[in-house]
């Protein structure tokens, strides 16, 4: 068993890498950062240290190896490098899991294999988030390495909420079912929001809210996820940055067959040039309400499509749960926007649901309640924190083991 305190959370992306040391005694986080645009000219790694100024390096990193490297080098110079007995072991965000990861998982060959073979799913995700495993397993071979999966949260769906409604034999073959997304945000929104409460998880029904670039909702019933809103791939549910979201399966072929798109060409367009872009040109909620707020018609659409699509979720959530105790916002623009958070719980006293609106424009980093003191069901801000759960779950594991 290792005697280790510390596990190092590594979040690889197709050009980039996120990290955090994280000391498991009490959550502290010794350090933090970001390597960005692996493979291109001008790379860059900020590295933000618990105590001290932050340190950032502006050069050219050739792949993932060389990106690590320089995390562990930049590691070290605070005396916490890769080869501290301190660290217990490397926690990997791994977004596709199937439906064989379900919890935690120790990286072998075989579960590393079982990874690749679920790329055809998350061909954006995946190949991203191996490299990143096999880089650190050559950095650090006798430690353990755990895979945390965005998916497995959202594994305790009911069969008739996982099954989309085509020929069984069809979807068995190809894998094809609802496996959800952000699973790591949920499982830690919902269970602080029973914290912030002073209630227990297992009695309380909780709508989590992550809305950032991503986004996607979930209905937590108990501390089980029952239903959420983003599908096979994440692009099903909630309007997003540059994605869709719902749509209608026919609009592919109709933009194949009249509009003489390929493929590629129209999953280009659903994933990377839709959403609040393709609406409006901005990605940013923060430059979308400023326009909107000026009066800018395209921008006004944007915002309001984004909020109708939260609250045709929140309203049939609501349904599915039969009771909800809190609907709780996370992410980005969950956090940061109040006129998000006003916009999609307006005109819903009936459901118990109201945010006070001196309350909804406090800007905090902590976890507080945005709703009035009489409001049946509590609305919530809470943070989240992807990066402790991953933590919390690869220490637990590695101490079982």
């Amino acid at each position: 068993m290792t005697t280790g305190t510390r596990v190092l959370v590594l979040n690889a992306g197709s050009s980039s890498v996120k990290y955090q040391l994280i000391d498991m005694l009490d959550g502290a986080k010794l350090a933090a950062g970001l390597v960005e645009r692996i493979g291109e000219e001008h790379g860059r790694l900020l590295h933000l240290p618990l105590t001290g100024e932050p340190r950032e390096t502006l050069r050219r990193f050739g792949g993932h190896d060389a990106a690590l490297e320089a995390v562990a080098e930049e590691l070290a110079k605070d005396l916490m490098g890769l080869d501290s007995p301190e660290l217990a072991a490397i926690g990997h965000r791994v977004v596709h899991g199937g439906l064989r990861f379900t919890r935690p998982t120790l990286v072998t060959d075989a579960v590393l294999a079982e990874i690749r073979r679920l790329i055809p799913v998350a061909p954006l995700h995946n190949p991203a988030n191996i490299t990143g495993i096999e880089v650190a397993r050559r950095l650090r071979p006798d430690l353990p390495q755990v895979a945390v999966f965005d998916t497995a949260f959202h594994a305790t769906l009911p069969e008739h909420a996982a099954r989309y409604a085509i020929d069984r034999k069809t979807a068995d073959e190809h894998r094809v079912r609802r496996y959800g997304f952000h699973g790591t945000s949920h499982q830690y929104v919902s269970r602080a929001t029973a914290r912030l409460l002073g209630r227990d998880p297992a009695e309380l029904n909780v709508i989590v809210l992550h809305l950032g670039n991503g986004a996607s909702a979930s209905a937590v019933a108990g501390g089980v996820c029952v239903e959420t809103s983003m599908g096979l791939t994440p692009l099903e549910g909630l309007v997003m940055g540059t994605r869709s979201g719902d749509a209608d399966p026919g609009l592919v072929f109709h933009l194949h067959r009249v509009g003489g798109m390929s493929i590629d060409q129209i999953d280009d367009l659903l994933n990377r040039r839709s959403g609040l872009l393709g609406l409006c040109g901005d990605n940013d909620m923060r430059e979308v309400v400023r326009r909107a707020q000026e009066g800018e018609e395209d921008a006004k659409l944007a915002f309001d499509s984004y909020v109708h699509r939260i609250r045709r979720y929140l309203g049939g959530y609501y349904a599915v749960l039969g009771r909800v105790d809190a609907v709780a916002f996370t992410a980005g623009v969950g956090e940061n926007s109040a006129e998000v958070r006003a916009a999609v719980c307006a005109n819903l006293e009936e459901l118990g649901i109201s945010v006070d609106p001196e309350l909804n424009a406090v800007r905090s980093r902590d976890a507080r309640t945005v709703s009035p003191s009489y409001s049946r069901v509590t609305v919530a801000v809470v943070p989240t924190d992807e990066e402790l759960e991953i933590a919390q779950q690869t220490f637990a594991l590695v101490r079982e083991v």
